[in-house]
């Protein structure tokens, strides 16, 4: 291969004219995207069918916050009940803390801020990153605001929403710190996802003493684990099944808890409802000191589930959430915890197993069955979402990739991720068998609960700013309420870290190392992928024929890159210098929306003239995309790239034209370097470089025949002749290049870097799903280009 040399100064012009050539030949694919019409239209749901789903919520959603009953004044006055009074102060926090947190805050405030109905910590980030430039991988584009779900608006210069967007975007450390506080709220919800089903089954179980007091605690545990593994064993057969099978059982529970709440009230004490005053708060606190602090972490349990009703907003409408709490759930989880407090008034030795104690003895046995099912159900608050947030992590860089079923066609957010459940499954167990105590897992689903609720307030601050550009004065009004309760809290539960507590952060560390490493790799791994991708400037002077042999066939170049060439491609042209008649330039990313339409998924756009056979394809997801109707990838990429054939056929000359004269006039003083010269320029790139290095370009010669068509000449004769070359070209077969990169730290790298690119992220890039399988591109027609990146 001849090269011609010149001077320094000469290639460096050369080469900083062709990035600058490049700049104006990459824009954003703005007329691609408004070419695109979205047909699809959001069905109205009737008033029967919002009733349904409002009913079949009970089973999926309410089932944790349900079931609570069971646990709060034995973990609240686990010494037992000093003063009779006390209970009368637990009971107003209790109605106090129902009515402002999962009432006021998340069923008629938070549930507003999803993100076109999904819900969880990673809703309200996508929602934080079309307002603001605070994504960590910056693969935004402004094609991306005209889709139908973006929903951007701009601010203005002077108002609160825009010095918030400058003041996060200002510093990278700002941005990252916003991540790591969505993070751990994530993995809080998980971890909550592994403490419910074993403080609500064991606590059910415990029921089983009342009657038969000489059973043995190993024998009551062995029952509860056998009841973990039946609930975990029933997920893949979907939410929309699970709850049909769940719904009655939870709202015969939620009747049969209002009911004997009513009972109570009437028989022991009716007293108790002077509770509803928050004086009896104060004289609570004044009385019992220390110890009535403490008893807070107690109370905190009687929020659990509500962190994981936000998080499940994707699987039912928000109205129906909305009549299933306020009309079931709220008034008679009131009635329940009155008539257990009217109960131990009289009865303040009963607070172990105060619930139970409480059912009148004829309809015992009844009830303790559907208590037992109830705990079951719990666990499905939390077990969807769970994944969800999974889902969710995945789409946005922040989990390995991991098999999801969608178990539902008509609500296609109703997911089960067999990896997921399997594991859970094994750490609720561990903890259960671990503890044999619903206090210590008590202890530690409350400071779960209260982490994530701190999360998602300080999260709705910055939307109450940015996205509803509310009132400073009402924003103000909801962080100083909200805080002072969940602060209140948090202070109570950390006292107990070390009595059970610590459960939760050691389970939230582990997903958190997982989440943050395998993000802080994705990073590297695109930033070194734009640091080295080849200007598009230096393919269009290699000429049609690239300098290469074209062989027969239509080759689709996957690459996380919007724009430019993508370093595998330089990589697999040096080693082997042919090419497919057809190439595709893919690039698959995911947008902070949480869905994109059919007919605004795929952007084509045509590299260079006719006769380079030369495309772009970029394919848009939302974070709820991956779903199974999908498997046809291949069918509908060409679908697109058909249509885009007719559409070009019918505008005023080619789209790219502009292109052709920018490069023309680029070189008009060097016309040696030019497409029409023999001798164009080629890139070399070698297989290992380092995020530093820079690409090295040579010259090539080019055969003589080479003739470009001018693409003001192009007919709709020929816009046909192109739709079916590349008809042929994909009968000849269609091969999908990837890249099998590696990701090693360099030798010069801190030991923390390299431990965690050298090993973790390197133990998660092979146990995670590859990306052909989510594609399901088939292993046939799949060429991996390996390479190894130096970060």
């Amino acid at each position: 291969m001849a090269s011609r040399m010149g001077t320094g100064e000469e290639m460096g012009q050369k080469e900083s004219n062709g990035w600058m050539l490049d700049q104006k030949l990459d824009q954003p694919m703005d007329e691609e995207a408004m070419r695109l019409k979205n047909t699809s239209t959001e069905k109205e749901i009737s008033t029967i069918l919002l009733l349904q789903l409002a009913f079949q919520s009970l089973g999926v959603v309410y089932g944790d916050l349900g079931t609570s009953p069971l646990y709060v004044y034995y973990n609240t006055f686990p010494r037992g009940i000093a003063e009779p009074e006390d209970v009368i102060g637990v009971l107003s926090l209790i109605i106090y803390s129902l009515t402002l947190v999962p009432l006021i805050k998340y069923v008629f405030i938070v549930s507003r801020a999803t993100d076109n109905g999904q819900g969880g910590t990673f809703a309200l980030y996508s929602l934080l990153c079309r307002h603001a430039k605070i994504k960590i991988i910056p693969n935004y584009d402004q094609s991306d605001e005209k889709l139908t779900t973006y929903n951007y608006h701009s601010y203005l210069q002077k108002s609160l929403a825009a010095k918030t967007k400058r003041w996060l975007e200002k510093y990278a450390y700002r941005k990252t710190a916003l991540l790591v506080l969505v993070l751990v709220g994530s993995c809080m919800v998980i971890g909550d996802g592994i403490l419910t089903p074993a403080i609500s089954v064991l606590s059910a179980v415990d029921g089983i003493n009342i009657t038969h007091p000489k059973l043995s605690k190993d024998m009551v545990l062995m029952i509860a684990v056998a009841l973990i593994i039946i609930l975990f064993s029933m997920q893949h057969y979907g939410t929309d099944k699970v709850g049909w099978l769940f719904s009655p059982i939870v709202f015969v529970w939620f009747l049969l808890i209002g009911g004997i709440g009513i009972y109570n009230i009437c028989k022991y004490e009716t007293s108790v409802l002077k509770a509803f005053s928050p004086v009896y708060i104060f004289r609570y606190f004044k009385r019992g000191g220390k110890d009535s602090w403490t008893s807070l972490g107690g109370v905190m349990l009687s929020l659990t589930g509500t962190e994981a009703l936000f998080a499940d907003l994707s699987l039912f409408p928000v109205p129906a959430i909305q009549i299933a709490f306020t009309v079931v759930v709220f008034p008679c989880l009131l009635l329940a915890y009155v008539g257990q407090a009217a109960y131990l008034v009289q009865n303040s030795d009963q607070v172990v197993g105060a619930f139970y104690h409480s059912i009148p003895d004829s309809i015992y046995i009844p009830v303790y069955v559907v208590a037992t099912l109830a705990a079951i159900v719990a666990s499905q608050a939390t077990i969807c979402a769970t994944f969800s947030l999974i889902k969710q992590a995945v789409a946005l860089g922040c989990f390995p990739r991991v098999k999801v079923i969608h178990t539902s066609k008509k609500f296609p957010n109703q997911i089960y991720i067999p990896d997921i459940n399997w594991i859970l499954m094994i750490l609720c167990i561990t903890v259960t068998t671990a503890f044999k105590s619903q206090y210590q897992i008590g202890n530690a689903s409350g400071a779960a609960v209260v982490i994530v609720m701190l999360v998602t307030t300080f999260l709705m601050i910055l939307i109450m700013l940015l996205v509803w550009r509310s009132h400073w004065m009402l924003i103000l009004i909801f962080t100083v309420s909200s805080l002072v309760v969940e602060l209140t809290y948090f202070s109570a539960v950390i006292l107990k870290v070390n009595q059970g507590g610590w459960v939760p952060l050691v389970i939230a560390t582990v997903f958190f190392i997982i989440m943050y490493v395998w993000h802080y790799g994705t990073v590297k791994h695109y930033e070194f992928e734009v640091h080295n991708k080849v200007p598009l400037a230096w393919i269009l002077r290699l000429g049609p024929s690239l300098g290469l042999v074209r062989v027969p066939g239509v080759g689709l170049v996957y690459s996380e890159l919007a724009s430019g060439v993508p370093n595998i491609f330089s990589h697999l042209i040096t080693n082997v210098p042919a090419i497919h008649s057809v190439v595709i330039f893919v690039c698959v990313k995911y947008l902070p929306v949480y869905t994109v339409p059919e007919g605004e998924r795929f952007l084509i756009k045509r590299i260079g003239t006719m006769d380079f056979h030369m495309f772009r394809c970029v394919v848009r997801y939302g974070y709820s995309d991956l779903r199974k109707k999908d498997d046809d990838f291949e069918n509908k990429l060409f679908d697109s790239l058909f249509m885009f054939f007719r559409l070009e056929s019918l505008m005023d000359g080619f789209s790219d034209s502009d292109e052709r004269s920018l490069c023309d006039q680029e070189t008009e003083g060097s016309r040696d370097d030019c497409l029409l010269n023999g001798n164009a320029p080629e890139f070399n790139v070698h297989s290992n470089i380092s995020s530093g290095d820079s690409i090295v370009l040579v010259d090539s010669p080019l055969p003589k025949n080479i003739t470009i068509m001018s693409s003001s000449q192009a007919s709709k004769h020929s816009e046909v002749n192109g739709l079916e070359f590349t008809k042929r070209c994909r009968d000849a077969g269609v091969v999908h290049l990837m890249g099998n990169t590696i990701l090693k730290a360099k030798s010069d790298s801190r030991f923390y870097k390299k431990i965690t690119i050298d090993y973790i992220y390197a133990f998660l890039r092979k146990i995670c799903r590859e990306k052909n399988v989510i594609l399901h591109i088939p292993y046939e027609s799949l060429l991996n280009v390996g390479q190894v990146y130096y970060v």
